[in-house]
């Protein structure tokens, strides 16, 4: 009977952003994980998203947790903590522990007050309901949100 090393677990860098508004962000996250894990000397895989926060159906995401949960990663490396989910990305955290899977947050020093991540918090949640009761591209899902967004800035000034 022969047996073999297990596989080396790999290196997943995911990458996420919210809306096609935001592609020049997605590169610039995408960037910044290839620099980090290439400095780091990491061979590893780049998984992209593009979708809310909330949405816990992406592709990426899903591929993600699915290699987790199979025993295929070692490493997860994010830029920022809400680039894995809005909410719940302490559950994802905990899936990594019970996997044995390494998370690296590379600017973990940027923390929000609590203020900001609440007004980031309600801003997500107000941008995918009101895409799903007046559809993400029609005019008048575009003014709430922008409303929205100047209410959420002029509170925090």
């Amino acid at each position: 009977m022969t047996h073999r090393a297990p596989a080396p677990r790999k290196t997943i860098a995911y990458a996420r952003v919210s809306s096609h508004d935001q592609k020049e962000d997605l590169a610039r996250q995408k960037h910044v994980l290839e620099l980090y894990c290439a400095h780091q000397g990491w061979d590893f895989e780049l998984v992209d998203d593009l979708g809310s926060g909330m949405n816990y159906h992406k592709k990426g995401l899903s591929r993600l947790l699915t290699a987790i949960i199979d025993g295929q990663v070692g490493r997860l490396v994010l830029v920022h903590k809400d680039r894995l989910l809005r909410f719940g990305a302490e559950l994802v955290f905990a899936l990594c522990q019970a996997r044995q899977v390494e998370v690296v947050i590379i600017n973990q020093g940027e923390d929000s007050t609590f203020e900001e991540e609440l007004a980031n918090d309600v801003l997500e949640i107000i941008t995918v309901f009101s895409a799903r009761l007046y559809g993400s591209r029609s005019d008048k899902n575009r003014k709430l949100i922008e409303g929205v967004r100047a209410a959420v800035k002029e509170a925090q000034c």
